[in-house]
């Protein structure tokens, strides 16, 4: 092969031993999984928001953002339910640009896995600790789940990998909720394949065992809009859209038909302040249409503690190094909004 084979990365059972958890995230995490499976069986009707930065860049900064909502949370428990994200690796549209912390775990510094892995590990117990969340990540490499499997709470397939057969069969293992996201072409098939897929049973290779999955019955669709031959964004989350979801669960006999509406990507066309606006008008489409209300769980909302984005170096504190984002106080507002919607 035409690559550097650099050095043998640690296994997850290795790393584990290394950085231990703490009765305090077990219970933790064992306790928020239950309340998250409860939203998608429809056990529980709150507003389900997987909100937080684009990419996960600097500890500092995500964790403060993260006690931002901690607190905002006490707020409006009765109405809203939080997986904030912590996204920590990142699909790349060429390949180029900043993949995330576990690639880099300083953005100005050379790529270092090993590292990273160490790293993002650190992270996600730094921050249920802290916070009493647990955490959404993007399952960019299927391989590296195992690595965080006792600290997720919720995984997404993203557009680009959501017809790789290896992220669809390792989804039908995971017992947590995964969010199968439309491809960026928008065909609502591909997307209910993948979610089929993953709700079965399946016989495949994982980290180099031959593996026997369960199935997940908590995989789900996630609209992100879609480009079409012309790369121009466009919207799937208006109620035309969302009614045909609907009747393609109707008769796909799935378990748990569930929806999260992407606020930002091609739905808003990369304008992340549009987010609130286009909250508005799926609310307004769970009010109007009760098969609706029943489908559409929530939002993937991307927020960090500064509007818009920076390049990697300008500085700014809580700033995306990534795709922008709507900021704190904007995001609060429209929090609070929204529960007032519930």
């Amino acid at each position: 092969m035409n690559a550097e084979f650099t050095r043998k990365l640690t296994i997850p059972s290795e790393l584990k031993q290394l950085q231990p958890t703490t009765p305090l995230i077990d219970e933790t995490f064992a306790r928020r999984s239950a309340e998250i499976a409860k939203i998608f069986t429809g056990e529980d009707d709150r507003l389900l928001l997987i909100i937080g930065p684009c990419s996960a860049d600097r500890e500092d900064s995500v964790l403060d953002y993260m006690s931002r909502l901690a607190k905002l949370e006490e707020k409006v428990s009765d109405k809203i339910y939080f997986i904030p994200r912590i996204y920590t690796n990142k699909p790349r549209t060429t390949g180029l640009g900043y993949k995330g912390m576990l690639h880099q775990p300083d953005p100005e510094a050379k790529p270092d896995m090993l590292k990273g892995i160490m790293t993002i590990r650190d992270l996600h117990m730094k921050a249920i600790s802290e916070t009493g969340f647990i955490f959404a990540d993007e399952m960019l490499y299927c391989d590296n789940y195992k690595y965080l499997d006792d600290l997720l709470g919720y995984v997404a397939v993203g557009a680009r990998s959501v017809e790789n057969q290896e992220h669809r069969l390792t989804s039908s293992a995971l017992d947590i909720p995964v969010g199968m996201k439309n491809p960026t072409a928008g065909d609502f098939s591909v997307m209910m394949n993948a979610i089929t897929a993953a709700q079965n049973s399946h016989t495949f290779i994982y980290r180099g065992w031959e593996a026997t999955s369960k199935g997940n019955p908590l995989a789900h669709a996630i609209l992100r809009g879609y480009a079409n031959k012309h790369n121009q964004s466009l919207p799937n989350y208006h109620y035309e859209d969302l009614v045909l979801v609907n009747d393609l669960y109707q008769k796909s006999g799935l378990a748990n038909p569930a929806v999260i509406v992407d606020t930002n990507h091609a739905n808003s066309g990369k304008k992340p302040l549009e987010q609130p606006r286009i909250a508005r008008e799926v609310m307004h489409s769970r009010a109007y249409n009760s098969d609706l209300k029943k489908l559409i769980k929530g939002f993937m909302i991307e927020s960090y503690i500064e509007d818009g984005a920076q390049k990697i170096g300008e500085g700014f504190y809580g700033k995306s190094i990534t795709d922008a984002c709507i900021g704190w106080e904007k995001t609060e507002r429209m929090v609070l909004e929204l529960a007032d919607r519930c």
